[in-house]
């Protein structure tokens, strides 16, 4: 009996001490001067967790203020005033995983699924370029229908009638599959980690393998493609320092884009009745995320024009520098549902365009004019 006691009289010594060293932590994030902070990392583009920690969590709107001015200014020197559009074909509403909280996943049997015949992208891509569109994205679910030799056909076919790069977001595939694709002409590859922390990775994909989708962005860099990633933003779980280590992610991985946008629920997941991400907060990942990778192309996502109907001018007021409208038929728009409520369903290309355009110029910037390709090399 003596000998449990002590031992638990330890158990509450050691438990007394690691409370209290949390307690020095959070004080000293706490007590961090703000805007010192954020001129450390506008100048030398580097910060700890505790760091990247206290600027998103800014204690006053001059804080929050100052951020996004920083951030914006940043933009300004390193990648300019034009905004890059990027048109977007989603191509397949198919998908073999079965992520928490993606619309997509494969145990979602309301979804009207659909596949687009290579010919039928090849069109809509040549219909974006004419448009005046320098890069197409081609993404969908994880469908398996189109293996890396279609893809390499599609993305061929793309590059003999239309001067654009062309960007896969295609999900996780073997390193020769890749290759196939690259050797096609494909220029980028975007692969989010979704967040950065494994165990709350496990907890938001369980089939799926965190060490496999930071080996898929390793080959990916390997093979030279510009390589895009990036998180969720509200995911259920996460914390503050999760998104710390989201940007440290980032800033590890040197990646040339940075994608960041809110989590939206979708009501046929687990998460249907959890909170969504807020806009505040996405905002600080996307302004941080500047300071910490100046030269990095950063979307205003379509998800933070969602929950907020100024949502897209107020990233790129915070640092970003893309846009990437849905160039798709309205017909198949809906039915790609990776979360609800989406903007801009029911819109043809053209007026998309024109749209974004005016939103563009409103706030003193310019369309790009080229392929808005990655500025830090």
């Amino acid at each position: 009996m003596p000998g449990r006691l002590f031992s638990l009289k330890c158990a509450e010594e050691k438990r007394i001490k690691t409370d209290r060293r949390s307690l020095n932590t959070a004080y000293k994030v706490i007590c961090m001067d703000y805007f010192k902070l954020v001129d450390k990392a506008y100048r030398e583009h580097e910060l700890t967790k505790d760091e990247i920690m206290r600027l998103l969590d800014p204690k006053s709107d001059e804080e929050e203020a100052y951020l996004f001015q920083k951030a914006d200014e940043l933009r300004h020197e390193c990648v300019g005033d034009w905004v890059h559009l990027r048109g977007l074909i989603e191509f397949s509403s198919y998908c073999r995983r079965n992520c928490k909280y993606c619309g997509l996943r494969r145990a979602n049997v309301s979804l009207a699924r659909y596949r687009l015949s290579p010919e039928d992208i090849v069109a809509i891509a040549h219909e974006a370029a004419l448009l005046g569109y320098k890069t197409i994205v081609l993404q969908s679910g994880e469908d398996e229908f189109y293996t890396a030799d279609i893809m390499a056909y599609i993305i061929k076919a793309i590059k003999k009638i239309a001067d654009v790069a062309v960007t896969l977001c295609i999900g996780e595939r073997s390193y020769e599959e890749y290759k196939i694709m690259r050797e096609a002409g494909a220029d980028r590859y975007l692969l989010k980690f979704e967040t950065a922390n494994p165990d709350h990775y496990q907890k938001m994909h369980p089939d799926m393998s965190y060490k496999n989708r930071i080996d898929c962005l390793l080959m990916l860099k390997d093979l030279g493609y510009e390589v895009g990633s990036g998180d969720i933003v509200g995911l259920p779980g996460q914390t503050l320092e999760h998104l710390a280590e989201d940007i440290m992610l980032l800033k590890e991985l040197n990646v040339e884009m940075a994608g960041i946008g809110p989590f939206i629920p979708h009501p046929n997941t687990p998460f249907r009745r959890a909170a969504g991400g807020t806009l505040e907060m996405t905002l600080g990942m996307v302004a941080i995320t500047r300071l910490m990778l100046p030269y990095a192309n950063i979307p205003a996502t379509t998800a933070v024009g969602t929950i907020h109907p100024q949502g897209r001018q107020k990233a790129l007021m915070a640092g970003a520098n893309v846009v990437m409208p849905n160039v798709m038929p309205a017909e198949y728009r809906p039915r790609y549902e990776i979360y609800p409520s989406k903007i801009c369903i029911g819109e043809q290309p053209a007026h998309c365009r024109m749209c974004i355009e005016g939103i563009i110029r409103s706030l003193g910037r310019e369309v790009g004019r080229d392929y808005g390709s990655y500025r830090g090399r």
